[in-house]
Order: structure tokens, then sequence, then C-alpha cells
């Protein structure tokens, strides 16, 4: 059987010698203290903490209740029954659902056979609200209870959310948002919480009406061990296991890092500067880009044309101070934020990775955007832990720069 023939993006600035090859970018990715940002995530959601207290100047983000169109609610509830008494898709109640959950809790949010997914247990929590039209069609297919859901945008497992919008609708007219809240929590066992519920239009779609998603990346800096590249080194120090973390890699990113493991390695940077990653992340500002380069898992026919261009708001890094109790000032983390009106499969997971590995090795500030123009997509690194990644909160109007958490 014949190998398969891959085509390399040949990096020929004069860094490319200091550049880190795949296994090495993968073995600082996940040889860090990622304990400490699952903790202060499972903080976050549970409500004991904000996280843009972590942010200077303090801020404070006022999120809109979804009801964007030009027809007020109540005009709309009154206009929208057919004058010969029968109802349409219209007489349905809407309700937004803005949730908060675990990441390190969940197989991602996508329902799927035999896992514990977010909209598994949302759905689930949602089976008493459904009209008894529904219920009996369910009854009848032999199908369970469950409400139906649609999503701002499907997170991956591991991949927590502070703010992350879905919508439930039914046409029963006697349900008030806190039973839905609380059949939510009930069934959440403290690894998912509702931040807030209301009625809104019934045009309102939690994915298709979003101008723009905020994700945020918290990576550890902190009580990193020296790299070692070497062939018996198969656990993480202070990471997971590599059975575990390769799991949902993509084919291509799996092979590279087997191809490079046991390449003879020469001296090469161990650290890199958050500074340097700012200034990489900003040349992305103000731009509608293809980002196919950074994407993973992704079909063929997306791989070219429009479906694969984003427009990024906002793209910076800084280093911020998380809280910890067994650290009086905090541990060192850098925070980056991104702001687009869509994001590809584990785009921003790849974009940081690939961001840390051009800092570190020294590159010139346009290094993202000239592998932007890469024909594989192996020219970039394999993604960054899941565990440092948060959608943060999703805008239904234009996006306000001073909202930025990092300016």
């Amino acid at each position: 059987m014949s190998s398969r023939v891959y085509v390399h993006y040949h990096h020929a600035d004069a860094c490319s010698k200091a550049r880190w090859n795949a296994r090495e970018t993968f073995r600082f990715m996940y040889d860090r203290p990622w304990k400490h940002v699952l903790d202060f995530y499972s903080n976050a959601v549970e409500g004991n903490l904000s996280i843009l207290n972590l942010f200077e100047p303090k801020k404070s983000l006022v999120h809109d209740d979804g009801k964007t169109e030009e027809i007020p609610l109540e005009t709309e509830m009154e206009t929208c029954t057919r004058k010969d008494g029968r109802s349409g898709r219209w007489e349905r109640v809407n309700f937004k659902i803005v949730l908060s959950y675990n990441g390190a809790s969940f197989d991602g949010w996508q329902k799927q056979p035999d896992l514990h997914t977010v909209q598994g247990v949302v759905e689930k929590s949602l089976g008493g609200f459904v009209d008894e039209k529904k219920a009996q069609l369910l009854k009848k297919k032999c199908k369970p209870l469950e409400g139906r859901v649609l999503v701002a945008g499907r997170t991956d497992k591991g991949v927590s959310a502070l703010n992350q919008v879905c919508s439930f609708y039914t046409w029963r007219k006697d349900i008030e948002p806190i039973e839905i809240e609380d059949a939510i929590n009930k069934d959440a066992s403290g690894k998912l919480r509702v931040v807030s519920i209301s009625k809104v239009s019934r045009s309102f779609h939690p994915n298709f009406s979003a101008k723009w998603r905020r994700y945020l990346y918290i990576f550890p800096l902190d009580d990193a061990e020296p790299l070692v590249f070497d062939g018996n080194h198969e656990k993480q120090r202070n990471g997971l296991l590599s059975e575990e973390i390769t799991e949902g890699m993509s084919e291509d990113d799996k092979l590279e890092i087997e191809e490079t493991n046991g390449i003879e390695v020469i001296e090469k940077p161990s650290d890199f500067s958050v500074n340097k990653v700012d200034q990489l992340l900003q040349q992305l500002q103000g731009k509608l880009l293809s980002y196919k380069m950074f994407a993973r898992d992704t079909q063929a026919a997306r791989n070219e044309g429009p479906p694969t261009e984003c427009f990024m708001y906002h793209a910076r890094a800084a280093e911020i101070r998380l809280s910890c109790s067994d650290y009086v000032e905090g541990r060192r983390v850098m925070c980056v934020e991104l702001v687009a009106n869509r994001f590809l499969r584990k785009m921003v997971r790849v974009l940081v990775a690939t961001s840390i590995r051009e800092a570190a090795a020294g590159a010139e500030n346009d290094a993202l955007l000239k592998l932007l123009e890469a024909s594989c997509r192996r020219a970039t690194a394999p993604p960054a832990p899941s565990e440092g990644l948060c959608l943060f909160d999703v805008g239904y109007a234009d996006f306000d720069p001073q909202t930025s958490l990092i300016s």
C-alpha cells in the first residue's frame, strides 16, 4: 500500500530553524498546569466569581435580550393570530435561554448516543413543557419526551461557556420563564446553570440572528517545567494523558505529530512573549479573511469560497492574573480575546497554538496573514487544549469596540 503524500508549507523566513515542529508545539501546549484553569471556569460557571474582574479597568457588559426585530413582542403576539381561529407557527411562544456550563463535565454541546452532552441535558429538562400534540407524536414514534433547542454555536468536548445562547419554542401559553429555569437547573447537577431566560420574538434564532461571538482562551504561564522532547516522554507532567488529548485531533495533526517524534531536536526557544502574540493577532482585526488553514474537521466542500471567510472584529492577547487559593497574587496566564461574526471548527484553538508557536520563533508580525495563504493545513499548529477555551458571549446588536475586554 502506497504511503500518503502531503504537501508541506515551507517556512523560508529567518526564524525557520527556531520554529517548533508539530510534536514540540503539542508538548508545549499540553505540558501546563491546566487544573487551575479548569477550577477557575468551574467557579465562574457556578457564579462564585466574575471573569470581568480579571481585567483593568473593571469591565461591565450589558447583553441585549434578543428582541432585535422591528415589531415589539406584544404587538406581534396580537397580530399573529389568524382570523379564522386556526393557529400557525407564529402562535408559538419562543424562549431565549442563556446558559453557563463547565466543559470538563460534558462531551460537548451536540447530543450524541451514550454521551453526556449539554444539549442532551437541556432537552431532557424541557420535556415537560412541550405541547400535547408534540407529546403524542413523540409517544407514537416511541421517542423520549424531550424538547428541542437551537443554539448559537456548538462547543466541542472540554470547551466551557459563560453565556451560551439557545432557544426553545412551544405552543403552550401557560409556561413562565422561571419554570423552565428551575427545570434545567434541577437536572444539571451544578455543572450547568441558567444565566437568564426570557420570552422573545418568534423570529429570533440564536444562530442566524447573532452578529458576533466572543471567545476567550486562557493559557497558563506559571509552573511550566523545562521542555523535554524525547521519545520516552509518554505522559504529561502537569497535563493529560496523551491518549486523551489526541482523541479529538484530525488525522493530519496526529500523523504530523507521529512523523516528528524521534527527530533530532536542535536547541529552540522554550518560552514566548505575550506581547508578541498580541502583535500577531492584531494583524487580523478589521479584515474579512478565509481561515480554512486554521480550521479542522471541516468538509471538503467548505475548503473553498465564502463559507470559510470570517470577519474578525477584535483579536488581542494580554497577561492577567488568575485568582487562585494557593497563590495570593494569582497565577500568571495569557488571555486571548477573539470576536468575529463566525468561527470555523477548532479555529480559535489552532489560532492560539499557531500564534504561540510563531511568537516563540520570533516571526514577523504578519506571520498569521502569510499562513492564511498556505495550501496545506499542516502549515499551522495542532489545536491548543480545549480546556482553555470558553465561549464568553454572543451578540445580537452591532459589536461595540468599547465592550472589548482587552484594549
